[in-house]
């Protein structure tokens, strides 16, 4: 069989008549007959759905909105949030050199074992 490409159009016609006219006698047959097979059409393509521009407004200004309820949620809180972040527990300085003291101290005892143990 020949690639569609390479036909001509009339032959193309004589081919859909072709076609039809199977089909009609099929059609026929099965009716004597008595069939009910169904008749196998050859399935169309279907066609790719967009969303009109009506649409994509409609779609885009509902989460537009949607966010800046969220956004306004949030600046309402903000000012309860900085001045919880303000309570900062803060050492003195008389606390972070005990700590230092210790930390030094800690270090020289590892620092020591190590040294016995080579």
């Amino acid at each position: 069989m020949r690639n569609l490409l390479n036909l001509t159009s009339a032959q193309l016609i004589k081919a859909a008549n072709i076609k039809d006219q199977i089909e009609a006698l099929s059609k026929e047959l099965n009716g004597l007959l008595g069939s009910s097979a169904p008749i196998i059409k050859a399935a169309k393509p279907t066609k790719k759905r967009g969303m009109s521009a009506a649409g994509r407004a409609a779609v885009s200004a509902a989460a537009k909105l949607r966010w800046a309820k969220v956004k306004a949620v949030k600046t309402k809180t903000a000012p309860k949030a900085a001045k919880l972040a303000k309570k900062k527990f803060t050492m003195s300085a008389a606390a972070k050199t005990k700590i230092s003291i210790a930390a030094k101290a800690r270090w020289a005892r590892i620092k020591g074992a190590k040294v016995g143990k080579k």
